[in-house]
């Protein structure tokens, strides 16, 4: 059974669904047969390599709301986070553009390292204030989750993997998906938001159940244990 999950480095419900999602699939019977890919989805495509001011100013500026209410949204997501195991330092925080972050999830997944990598930018964002757009920090992060220096350097260095962020863009656009984190289960369940893990593990389990039966489409001699 194949998961897919788009979402963004920036977003921080994706870092509260991530932790959700791998409750659900712990508690699952079936999760050694299900396989997990993350997808590309910006918040904000066009922003810029580090968003200057106040992230409070920011969020209050783009939402039509005051400050105090954007610093109270910000609490009340650290709150909701920190009920997960999370620590979401957001006067921390370092805003800008996720596409090479994204870019490098790729890389990792060539290598099997996909959601160590993606694991690893979302500490590095939301606890550290790492700037998840600076070349030097990636390739540190890249290097701390065991993908290759010299891949690393070139990835950073061309536009290479930028066809596989959008593509995974261009999916989500197909799939109706305009929001994160979503997930979509053998393109045919999905669930929006950071839902509660027995949600999440509702999900599979219907998705699981609703696998088609293997089409035989020819019949031969065969052997089985009464007999051949």
């Amino acid at each position: 059974m194949h998961v897919e999950i788009w979402s963004d480095i920036a977003c921080p419900w994706c870092y509260v669904g991530k932790r959700r999602f791998e409750t659900a699939l712990a508690a699952f019977e079936h999760r050694d047969d299900v396989r997990v890919t993350w997808r590309s989805f910006e918040l904000d495509p066009s922003a810029p390599p580090e968003r200057g001011g106040e992230r409070a100013e920011h969020l209050a500026a783009k939402y039509g709301m005051s400050r105090e209410r954007a610093i109270e949204m910000q609490d009340s997501m650290a709150a909701a986070a920190a009920g997960d195991g999370l620590d979401m330092r957001f006067d921390l925080v370092r805003d800008g553009s996720t596409f090479d972050a994204h870019r490098l999830v790729h890389l990792a997944a060539a290598h099997g390292r996909q959601d160590a990598m993606k694991e690893r930018l979302l500490l590095a964002h939301f606890t550290e204030g790492e700037l998840v757009s600076d070349h030097a920090v990636l390739a540190r992060l890249a290097a701390e989750v065991g993908l290759p220096s010299d891949e690393v350097a070139d990835t950073l260095a061309t536009d290479r993997f930028a066809d596989e962020v959008r593509a995974d863009e261009r999916t989500a656009a197909s799939l109706g998906v305009h929001a994160v984190p979503f997930f979509v289960v053998d393109r045919t369940m999905g669930a929006s938001g950071a839902q509660p893990p027995e949600v999440l593990g509702e999900l599979l389990r219907r998705a699981w159940e609703a696998r088609p039966p293997l089409a035989v489409v020819a019949e031969g001699e065969t052997c089985g244990p009464d007999g051949c």
